[in-house]
């Protein structure tokens, strides 16, 4: 029997699954297709990809016909061709004569791929059939981001797979019958008025441009495209960037290994944040005189009130020289650094070890002290790693995914979209969170707790677990410790006696414990729901020991990932930027890992472990006499204004530094209370590498010059170290980013070893453990052992720590910070965008209904949330999934910073905050906020 098939009087070996057109691309044979796209299912409803296949009366669609062993195919045979012209001529006659959106290279084709298709086959649309064309509907362009064009259209539904069945937002839908068939929104609204999420997708897929992007509208071409990684959430989504006259005008979603294409609205639109008004450009001084005051950071207007201009040399000399002098006055203590998670590896190892070197402490950390810390804590506890043990794209092999403490459709869609995806082909997804998110329209079962009681939930899963037998006693024997000691623990938690608690019904925590327990592959997944509480450290203890127990860790859709929440927070963390642990976690304080990095940096370090981003800010308002008081900083891309507990304290600490240095591209609310600010450059201005949430180290491509007189971070670090008595000289373009990161792979040599730089600039993506040239990474770790002394994951056991605050009666709600989908962190970045700023343009709170009808307010009212430490005031929005008593605010509106009410308690074992919960009380209000002066003022791209 022939394994082979016949293409055009060629053998081809098919590959197993594939399809004619799949194979017929794949050896270099193109046949015009339009419904056909790579990533979405076929349709065949365009025929312009019919083939003749010999012995067969009727022609086939290549997209959806098997490439079978011992066909006889030919894609150019008189009577296939024939058939493809005739489809492409009646689609091109029905289309109005100018087009929309697409540009084939540097030639404009009115109709996209259609045009394209048709002029590589000589189509062209004879005048009988030319008159048939009418007009079609009116343009709609009620979106922000993109227009709607359905004279365009060619009904190939591409748009409709995309947007229902690859990201699933359920928005674009065929209605109608016949002649009135249409693409519609929603059964029948405008786009901007659907519940269209903005991922863009759609648009990707739109094969004609009768969707498209408004920032490509009129001239079409662009001068150069540049491969990068998205700036904005953990997931590190490959994308492209498009350039005209020196702008981004447009970005795409590339083949990489998390998102395979897909991009949400702020990696597809949250791009023009680089070409703000704002842009800090030259490099400023405080002015003699004007004092700083905690109050400042909420200014908003011309800096120049505060600010003078400087040369880079005097910034720099007025910046290094300020933190020299404090540290050799007050000694090593005296100053501190933080660094930035949104910036690259090479930024993150560069800065700490200026502050190890340079400072002569290990007072540095990042804002993964303020997300993750309490979950890598208990890591490097049970298992030896912080980092995750699968990737998120695995989900979809994952019989049950547990997703706890997150909300992933908002803060990593991407992500979500591998979970939804999943959840149609059967998966059951579990989502345990105090408000009930939109992944919950996909889930199987939703446990609802009360805020504050994930441990006793999570025991409950535990006790059921054993109770019932289901330990996966082969797995606790060889791979695990201490589980004596959790049995003794959780055997208090049944779920009869948590379901009051938590407010679950115990049949429930049976079930899904049972479900979880008998899955073949069960993954968690959490985010900073979990992590950022007093009790955060035991959350994800408990988390460790369900994957644990059930031996679901080490094998394919199975084990544990809390995602992370910036861009580059694992990347930053593994290249050192915490006070405890060199590069790579190797603790300060081991001898070994203490003589290595000091014989290799040579110099002297600290063999105490700093202090942490709250304890810093502590420290900065201790009195003169403390010897450890922190009296000068340097803050790298950070904003802890903006993202710091209780920011009345945080404010009031940055104020009475002596010497404060910020180094950023924006006036950010850290900015308007430093001494000296050094303007530096966005993502898309440089060079480096970042690594996401699934452990993958990524290359970032620089598309752009940054403005002005701002600088490269890598440059200007370097400038500061070398005015701080360090003798740096890192070789190479774009401040030596090459050297740098060679440098830091020796520094983390036992992960990244076979990581070179060339093979990033080749390869884009690679995962680690990598610990060789020819090692094509690990996405699954902990396949037979852990990295800890003894091999083995060992099992804490977590008993219930209630939070620092409870409601009472003067204070009865309980508040819930976060993000949203359009705005990241604390909006320095995405606010400053024109599209996300137009969906979401003001702070709002979600309340229950229920609660707003109590309080007598109407959703888009004002009202005043307050708690001991502050008020705000926002727009009411009604969300039935947020549980009564409780109140979601994102914390990323400077006018109504929700940081603001925040309890600054922290985890006594991963020193975090707890963002996610403290007391407040909700009153009607007079009047919502105005924005924030520069919000929405991006110039037009």
């Amino acid at each position: 029997m022939s394994t082979t098939l016949l293409l055009n009087d060629q053998a081809h070996t098919p590959h197993p699954g594939e399809s004619i057109l799949q194979m017929a691309q794949r050896v270099g044979v193109s046949i015009p297709h339009l419904c056909a796209k790579e990533g979405l299912r076929p349709d065949g409803n365009c025929r312009a990809c019919v083939v003749e296949i010999d012995g067969e009366r009727t022609l086939a669609a290549s997209c959806c016909r098997a490439a079978e062993p011992g066909l006889v195919v030919r894609s150019a045979s008189p009577r296939a061709l024939a058939s493809q012209r005739m489809v492409l001529e009646l689609l091109l006659a029905d289309r109005p004569a100018q087009g929309h959106a697409w540009v084939a290279g540097q030639a404009e084709q009115p109709h996209g791929e259609l045009s394209q298709w048709s002029d590589a086959l000589g189509v062209r649309v004879r005048p009988a059939l030319a008159s048939l064309v009418h007009a079609g509907p009116a343009a709609d362009l009620s979106h922000p981001a993109m227009a709607v064009n359905l004279d365009a259209c060619i009904q190939c539904t591409r748009c409709v797979r995309a947007c229902r069945e690859e990201q699933v937002n359920d928005v674009i839908a065929v209605t109608g019958r016949g002649a009135h068939t249409r693409i519609s929104f929603d059964l029948g609204v405008d786009m901007g008025e659907s519940t269209c999420v903005a991922c863009g997708e759609c648009v990707q897929a739109c094969p004609t441009g009768a969707l498209s992007l408004k920032s490509l509208s009129g001239d079409l071409r662009v001068d150069r495209e540049v491969h990068s990684v998205c700036p904005y959430c953990g997931v590190g989504c490959q994308m492209t960037y498009q350039i005209k006259d020196e702008r981004i005008v447009a970005v795409q979603g590339r083949d990489g290994p998390a998102n395979q294409s897909r991009l949400c609205v702020k990696g597809r639109f949250g791009f023009d944040y680089v070409h703000h008004a704002g842009r800090l450009t030259t490099p400023l001084v405080r002015k003699t005189g004007v004092p700083k005051q905690a109050s400042d950071a909420q200014r908003q207007g011309d800096w120049r009130e505060v600010f003078r201009e400087a040369t880079w040399e005097e910034a720099l000399d007025l910046a290094a020289g300020g933190l020299k002098r404090l540290r050799d006055q007050h000694g090593l203590k005296a100053l501190a650094g933080f660094g930035s998670a949104k910036g690259s590896n090479e930024e993150a190892y560069l800065f700490q070890k200026l502050v190890r070197t340079g400072f002569g402490s290990n007072n540095v950390d990042h804002c993964t002290r303020l997300c993750h810390a309490s979950s890598v804590a208990a890591l490097l506890e049970g298992v030896g790693s912080g980092a995750v043990s699968n990737p998120a794209l695995d989900v979809t092999q994952a019989e049950l995914i547990l997703v706890i403490g997150s909300n992933p459709t908002s803060n990593h869609p991407v992500a979500a979209t591998w979970m939804k995806n999943a959840a149609q082909r059967g998966a059951k997804i579990v989502l345990a969170d105090p408000r009930r998110t939109d992944i919950a329209r996909h889930a199987w079962r939703t446990l609802q707790f009360r805020p504050d009681t994930d441990v006793a939930m999570v025991n409950a899963l535990l006790h059921t677990i054993i109770e019932e037998g289901l330990v996966d006693q082969a797995f606790v024997r060889e791979r695990t410790t201490h589980f004596e000691e959790l049995k003794a623990t959780v055997a208090a938690y049944s779920p009869e006696r948590m379901a009051p608690i938590c407010g679950i019904p115990a049949e429930t925590l049976r079930e899904v414990a049972r479900a979880f327990a008998t899955a073949k592959s069960a993954m968690v997944l959490w985010g900073m729901g979990v992590s950022q509480h007093v009790h955060g450290t035991d959350n994800a203890r408990c988390l460790i020991a369900l994957v644990a127990i059930t031996g679901q860790i080490g094998k394919p859709g199975s084990g544990l990932h809390p995602l992370r929440g910036q861009n580059n927070v694992q990347g930053a963390s593994d290249a050192g930027l915490i006070p405890m642990m060199f590069p790579n976690y190797q603790r300060v304080s081991t001898p070994e890992a203490h003589a290595w990095f000091e014989q290799f940096w040579g110099q002297p370090l600290d063999a105490t472990p700093g202090y942490t981003v709250t304890e810093i800010l502590k420290k900065a308002l201790a009195p003169a006499s403390d010897p450890h008081k922190v009296w000068g900083m340097y803050v790298e891309g950070e904003n802890p204004a903006m993202s710091d507990p209780d920011l009345n304290h945080a404010r009031a600490a940055l104020a009475a530094l002596e010497h404060l240095v910020v180094q950023d591209i924006f006036m950010t609310e850290t900015a308007w209370l430093a001494d000296v600010i050094l303007p530096a450059s966005a993502w898309p201005e440089k060079t480096g590498t970042v690594t996401n949430t699934d452990r993958t180290v990524q290359m970032g491509r620089r598309a752009l010059s940054a403005p002005g007189q701002a600088r490269q971070d890598l440059w200007i670090i370097q400038q500061i170290a070398q005015r701080m008595g360090l003798n740096w000289h890192y070789p190479g373009p774009e401040s030596g980013v090459a050297a740098v990161y060679e440098e830091m792979r020796q520094a983390m040599h036992g992960v990244i070893a076979g990581v070179s730089w060339q093979r990033l600039e080749r390869d884009s993506a690679v995962t680690y453990p990598c610990l060789s040239e020819d090692d094509p990474g690990h996405p699954i770790v902990f396949i037979d052992h852990f990295p800890t002394p003894d091999g083995k994951l060992r099992l804490v056991p977590a008993d219930i720590i209630p939070a620092a605050e409870k409601p009472d009666d003067e204070y009865p709600f309980v508040l819930i910070t976060g993000r949203q989908l359009e705005h990241w962190h604390t909006g320095s970045m995405s606010r400053r965008t024109e599209v996300l700023d137009a969906i979401e343009p003001q702070p709002t709170a979600s309340l229950n209904g229920a609660d707003l009808q109590r309080l007598g307010v109407q959703p888009g009212q004002a009202l005043t949330v307050a708690s001991r430490r502050g008020q705000i005031t926002l727009t009411a929005r009604r969300d039935d999934g947020t549980p009564p008593g409780a109140v979601f605010i994102p914390f990323a509106y400077t006018e109504a910073a929700a940081n603001l009410l925040t309890h600054a308690a922290l985890d006594p074992f991963g020193k975090i905050p707890e963002f996610k919960y403290c007391a407040v009380k909700v009153l009607a209000a007079q009047a919502a906020p105005v924005p924030a002066s520069w919000a929405g003022r991006a110039q037009a791209v």
